[in-house]
This record gives C-alpha cells, structure tokens and sequence, in this order.
C-alpha cells in the first residue's frame, strides 16, 4: 500500500536584503500550527494625473505594490502529552505560541545609528511565496481557561511589497536556497521630456542609467516622449 502523505505546513521565516537585494535568512523557519483556508493577494499602482479637464493622461509615478493577507489559527486547548510545545516547553497560554509572529511587526535596529527597520518576513506553503514587511497584526483571543489563560487565538497577519512582484517556490524540494527567483516590476511610463536618468533616478536607479537605456534600446537618453513605457528593472550582469 502507498505510504499516506505529509501533510505541508505553511512557513514564516525572518530575511533581510542587502544592497543588491539579495535575501538572506536571519531565523529558521516557524511552521503554522493550522494552514491557512484562504490567501488574499492584491496588486495596486501608483498613478497621478487624469482627473482635470484637458489635463495630462494618468501615469504611473512610482513603482507599484502587492499585499497579502491571511488568518491564522493557533489552539493549545490538546490534553496533555499532546498539547503544543514551543522551546521545548508544554504552552498553556496561546500567547507562548502567537508571540513569535508579533515579532515580525517590531522594528530591529538597522547598521545606522540610532534608526530602526521593519524586518523582513518570507511566507512559503508549497510554491506560494511571498516575501515583504509585515504592515499589520491583529490578534483575536477566543477562548479562556477557567483561570483566564488564554487557549485559542486567529491571527489577521497583512505584509506587503513596494513592487509587483510574482515569485514560486518548491518547498521540500533541494535548490530553495536564499535566493528564490527575482520579481519583475512592471515598466512604468516616462513623463513627458523625460530622460532616462531622471525617470531612473524616481526609482532610486540613478547610477544605472545608462544599462537601462541600453536594455530599452533608446536612441535619445535625454528626451523621451511623454507615456513611453521604460523597463527599470535591473540587467542580468554577464
């Protein structure tokens, strides 16, 4: 008889980037108690201009963003042996259990002094990956002990990204690493007299502009017609 399968459970891990936007691993990775029944993805836009009479056509004037949400549940209501254990130790408040995703909300000191950063989340079940900062965190508690411990708990967890981004992952499979494949940023469209250092410099790529008008086939750096969409994300360097 075929051996029944495992059930996968969904992962949150801490991660930072550095200056090439390169992730790394901070933490190990917390498996979800319960997977979540539903993911809620949304893609949104920055755009500017349309809403006068005779007034420019709406652009985009910034990259764009995606956010999602989820409800997790969390329950140490199990008889014991059975009931969850976190660091080895029996829980009986849900809060032991809950504590380690509030943590994704708390700012941690950056290598700047005295400045402090969101740290960054990456949620992993099977090839859905989304990696972000955690916006919000709401935490219900549903049930109480007799004594006013708290044993069951839903998490209402909200990460975004500054950019549009669609990424895979192959969980359980070798080859994950630390750097699942890049997200490409849509090609927003330049103002009108533009030049490719200016429309870099609004998405922080400034140094790069000649590679992008080189990658975008431009003839005229200096002078781009108005709405002429531009391809900033980063060049495969050879």
């Amino acid at each position: 008889m075929p051996e029944p399968q495992t059930l996968l459970k969904a992962q949150l891990q801490p991660i930072t980037w550095d200056e090439q936007q390169t992730v790394s691993e901070t933490g190990g990775p917390i498996a979800v108690q319960f997977n979540p029944e539903t993911l809620k993805v949304a893609y949104a836009n920055k755009s500017a201009g349309g809403d006068q009479r005779g007034g420019s056509a709406v652009q985009f004037v910034g990259s764009g963003t995606t956010k999602l949400t989820l409800d997790l549940w969390f329950d140490v209501t199990a008889p014991a042996p059975d009931r969850p254990q976190v660091d080895g130790n029996e829980v009986d408040d849900v809060r032991r259990m809950t504590q380690k995703v509030i943590e994704f909300i708390q700012p941690k000191p950056s290598d700047e002094e005295d400045k402090f950063v969101p740290p960054g989340i990456r949620f992993l079940w099977g090839t859905f990956l989304f990696e972000g900062i955690v916006d919000s965190v709401n935490e219900e508690l549903l049930l109480f002990s007799e004594r006013g411990k708290p044993l069951r708990a839903k998490i209402g967890l909200a990460m975004s990204k500054q950019e549009i981004q669609f990424q895979f992952g192959d969980q359980g499979s070798p080859g994950l690493g630390s750097t699942p494949p890049e997200a490409s940023s849509p090609a927003p469209p330049v103002r009108e007299g533009d030049s490719v250092q200016e429309a870099a410099a609004r998405e922080g790529r400034q140094e790069d502009w000649q590679d992008i008008a080189r990658q975008n086939d431009v003839d005229n750096p200096r002078n781009l017609p108005g709405g002429t969409p531009l391809d900033l994300n980063r060049p495969e360097r050879r």
